[in-house]
């Protein structure tokens, strides 16, 4: 039934957010699946150290987690998407319900090794989406006083990407004070930050992941759809 009100609206389209339909019948119990990036390829890597302590606080909070290493990806359209660390960085991708990203702050912005991974991750494979609907968590390392820029514009590429990126995030202010020889964070408030974001994570991972196609079903794609539909029917009663 049409909407004067709302003449361009397709009603017989709409959907009206339902609360049933935002509580899943039968929860998923296997473990969240996260996966964690970060942006450098040093030997000692302050943001590899912090991304390891993240991983070993989710893996405490019951997540399954993946690290993936750069080393050996190429840069973005240097190679062919067949590339084995193309490959394997999408099918981590795929695999995740959740994601972590972790780069140090270069020249006031993240580093290259990072907006790399993120280029390599497509918006779109055919039908399937390798990020939407994911969630995300964001820090950064800084190598002097506290800064915003990487994880600000991380969290740019996460809207980009469509995933549903979590408020808190952590910046490590001058990191090369925060962690001992063997590369572990030492105790203090950054390191309870990152203890927040981690459960934080977790909570709008197990919140989001069964009902994720119901929060990415939009009215616009519907629309396309169901032109589509009527344009192949339309061209196969003028084929009969």
């Amino acid at each position: 039934m049409s909407d004067p009100s709302l003449p361009n609206l397709d009603a017989s389209l709409l959907d009206v957010p339902s609360l049933d339909r935002l509580v899943p019948a039968a929860p998923s119990r296997h473990p969240p699946r996260i996966l964690l990036l970060y942006g450098s390829l040093r030997q000692r890597s302050y943001s590899r150290f912090l991304t390891l302590e993240a991983e070993r606080l989710l893996q405490r909070l019951g997540a399954e987690t993946r690290v993936f290493d750069a080393a050996g990806l190429p840069l973005p359209d240097d190679a062919p998407a067949e590339h084995p660390k193309v490959q394997e960085l999408r099918a981590l991708s795929l695999w995740s319900e959740g994601q972590v990203w972790c780069s140090p702050e270069r020249h006031g912005a993240m580093t290259a090794v990072m907006k790399a991974q993120i280029d390599w991750i497509p918006l779109a494979l055919g039908a399937i989406r390798p990020t939407q609907a994911r969630t995300l968590a964001l820090m950064q390392v800084c190598g002097g006083s506290q800064s915003f820029n990487a994880v600000n514009q991380m969290r740019i590429l996460g809207r980009w990407m469509r995933m549903l990126t979590i408020p808190n995030q952590s910046s490590v202010a001058k990191a090369f004070e925060e962690f001992d020889e063997d590369g572990r964070m030492k105790p203090s408030p950054y390191y309870d930050r990152v203890v927040d974001v981690m459960e934080e994570l977790i909570k709008f991972t197990l919140l989001t992941r069964d009902i994720a196609p119901y929060l990415t079903d939009r009215y616009s794609e519907r629309k396309e759809a169901a032109a589509a539909l009527e344009a192949r029917l339309s061209i196969g009663a003028a084929a009969r």
